[in-house]
């Protein structure tokens, strides 16, 4: 009875111990925890350190790095080679491999323009400026106003403009590039678009400087355009319109996640002619565009034109690389999705939340950039990107043999002897079916911002090709027609 009763005390007491270990351990983890959870806290309050005094001048990013590491050593990685299927650059690391090359309807539709001598796919941000300043176009005279997206240049706007960036701005589509780049290096701030140029350098919030889209976003909030996808604009709208907008003061926050990229990833004029234009004046459909160009003169007078086409002699227009304004019209825009979200997607070092700066096709970072909002696979959202993609080229492709087919049509009635006069109406249908072709063959998404807005633009650009060469056939049948009345006439 008492070795019963021994035993069981031993067994109560080292229940008891284990329990009392338990607890420990249990109190122990809990505490590591609550201190863990409180080193977060007080690291996502405290942000970031300042240790230096950053100003407006500061075009350098590594001068932002002391303060901001993480964000440096992301955006440097904008330097390495990245590619997928139908963009980036898979050349050697000189520079990346010739569009033109690889479609020559590239070199044949720009013939009398200067893209037809250098047409590249793109490289990373940390190259914009470096391959501008090494492209065979500047063998052909360029503006100074090529630099206000490729470069660093606010400092440079304030000196040439006395303290005034807007003024400076408008002066240096009077310079060559040559000047305009000299005077850059020449200041210190011969760097690619930097950290202050998309922030406030005290406050680190997103802004917008660059003066070209600050005009256009004003001019487009007075419009009566349609902008379901920028809410700030109704927003501004319905007050009466007592102030212009101001797209720093009266954007949201998600706004400016995508104003920040659309500042320079659009459509514009630029040459030594007159200031660089945004055409938002009537919208942000490719028609709106066409429409406003249509409209512009230059400062003498004379009409707008890009570029009067070699052999055909037809007045271009040249897009560019309206990114921003075909995302406008796509169902990502509509749903507030902005470029930052899926080429800058938020991320986790520590316990602080960054967004990357590795800007980069999301094809190359589909968990972060896709599946925040698709609960799909990563194979499943490829081929969704795919499909999208490969439909958008085989237009692209169907487009680019349309215009060749038709500029051949011009050449060869030309050559024929057709009446000048007679092809005019085939040389207005080159410039629309050519606006619309290079709208999505320079617009960097292949289709895949907007896909039936593109698949749309490709429709009409292949039908206005087509409908050209029935205007050219229209016109020699004309004058073989002419030519046998003369010849009836002269044999009676």
């Amino acid at each position: 009875m008492n070795e019963t009763r021994s035993n069981a005390w031993y067994q109560t007491r080292a229940a008891f111990g284990v329990l009392t270990a338990l607890v420990a351990l249990a109190a122990a983890g809990v505490t590591a925890l609550l201190m863990n959870v409180s080193e977060r806290k007080a690291e996502r309050r405290m942000g970031y350190a300042r240790t230096v005094s950053l100003t407006e001048d500061d075009t350098d990013p590594a001068k932002w790095a002391t303060d901001f590491p993480i964000q440096y050593d992301l955006y440097k990685k904008t330097a390495l080679r990245t590619a997928t299927r139908f963009g980036g650059h898979a050349g050697s690391e000189a520079l990346p491999e010739e569009k033109i090359e690889r479609d020559p309807w590239l070199e044949r539709m720009f013939r009398g323009y200067a893209f037809s001598i250098d047409y590249r796919d793109r490289r990373g941000h940390a190259y914009m400026l470096h391959d501008q300043e090494n492209t065979k176009r500047l063998t052909k005279p360029q503006s100074g106003s090529c630099l206000h997206c490729h470069a660093s240049v606010m400092p440079l706007y304030r000196e040439l403009g006395d303290g005034d960036a807007m003024a400076g701005f408008e002066e240096t589509y009077k310079l060559s590039y040559q000047e305009v780049n000299a005077k850059l290096h020449e200041m210190g701030h011969a760097h690619p678009v930097s950290c202050v140029d998309c922030h406030e350098p005290t406050t680190m919030e997103p802004r917008v400087t660059r003066p070209a889209f600050i005009r256009a976003m004003t001019e487009l909030a007075a419009s009566d355009a349609e902008v379901p996808a920028l809410p700030s604009i109704e927003v501004w709208r319905k007050t009466g319109k007592k102030r212009p907008y101001d797209v720093n003061r009266d954007s949201t926050r998600n706004e400016m996640r995508a104003f920040v990229c659309g500042q320079c990833h659009v459509e514009y004029y630029c040459s030594s002619k007159m200031p660089l234009t945004f055409p938002w004046r009537n919208g942000l459909t490719v028609d709106d565009a066409e429409r406003f160009w249509d409209e512009a003169k230059f400062e003498d007078g004379s009409e707008f034109v890009d570029y009067t086409h070699a052999e055909t002699g037809a007045k271009v227009l040249k897009a560019q690389h309206p990114e921003f304004e075909l995302w406008n019209q796509g169902i990502h825009a509509r749903s507030g999705v902005t470029c930052a979200d899926c080429h800058m997607p938020y991320m986790r070092v520590g316990a602080t939340k960054v967004s990357d700066h590795w800007v980069r096709s999301p094809l190359l970072n589909i968990n972060r950039a896709c599946q925040t909002c698709h609960k799909a696979s990563e194979s499943e959202m490829a081929a969704r990107v795919d499909a999208i993609q490969s439909k958008n080229y085989e237009l692209l492709q169907r487009g680019g043999a349309a215009i060749v087919d038709l500029i051949q049509a011009i050449v060869d009635a030309k050559a024929a002897g057709v009446d000048d006069g007679a092809l005019e109406e085939a040389r207005a249908l080159q410039r629309r079916a050519q606006w619309r072709l290079d709208y999505i063959a320079a617009e960097n998404s292949m289709g895949f911002h907007a896909p039936q807005e593109a698949a749309r633009i490709l429709g009409a650009s292949i039908d206005f090709a087509r409908q050209g060469e029935v205007s050219v056939l229209e016109a020699r049948h004309g004058a073989s027609a002419a030519k046998s009345r003369g010849s009836d006439s002269s044999s009676r």
